[in-house]
């Protein structure tokens, strides 16, 4: 788990223009920490358990991953926006501002709630015209309003709070990882379940 977590926070520090050959090699690192942990600790819950039992714990243990995986996915989007909030309404501001958009239109955009902006970048749609509307960009000149409409202004814009959001998401899972890291270090030594001595079986007749 602490290797995991490690994973996590290279990840958070590695650019936006990434190069893949390091991702690649974080992605690798974190699988084998996951691996590590995973299959040990599975099996040493099924061990403390008594025969009888161990179906019983294999489900609980699945029911546990399952919802913890589902439920990862809403917690990692909400660290996402929470990121994108913080930071995305001032760089849209500016950066519409800075291409000749009118004030008032650009604050009613950079306003708006990120989350239509964080789909638009995973689907690679550029919102900018829709957001902006025709009467908007029939103010600006038509250099300006190709580059705000074209395929470099969005995404060079939101890559940056794009990436404040991530970090946030990274180093939630690289706390979350240590926390496992803790709990697993505190839960004792190894130990196997072991059945009492059962009593011989006495003949017919005899008394204890």
């Amino acid at each position: 788990m602490v290797l995991a977590a490690a994973s996590f926070a290279l990840m958070g520090l590695l650019p936006v223009d990434f190069d893949y050959r390091a991702f690649a090699a974080l992605l690798a690192l974190n699988g084998l920490a996951m691996g590590l942990f995973s299959s040990p600790n599975r099996a040493a819950i099924m061990n403390s358990l008594p025969p009888g039992q161990r179906g019983v714990g294999a489900g609980m243990t699945s029911t546990f991953q399952n919802s913890a995986t589902v439920l990862s996915i809403g917690v990692f989007f909400s660290m996402l926006i929470l990121g994108l909030a913080s930071t995305l309404p001032g760089t849209l501001y500016q950066g519409l501002v800075a291409n000749g958009v009118p004030a008032d239109a650009a604050t009613r955009v950079a306003n708006l709630p990120p989350v239509g902006s964080l789909f638009a970048a995973l689907l690679g749609d550029n919102p900018i015209q829709n957001l902006l509307g025709p009467d908007v960009l029939a103010t600006l000149t038509p250099q300006q309003a190709e580059f705000l409409t074209g395929r470099t202004f969005f995404p060079e814009l939101i890559s940056g709070p794009f990436a404040s959001g991530l970090a946030l998401a990274l180093g939630f899972a690289a706390g979350a990882c240590l926390v496992a890291a803790l709990a697993s270090a505190l839960r004792g030594r190894i130990y196997h379940h072991s059945e009492p001595d059962q009593p011989e079986s006495l003949p017919a007749g005899a008394q204890v």
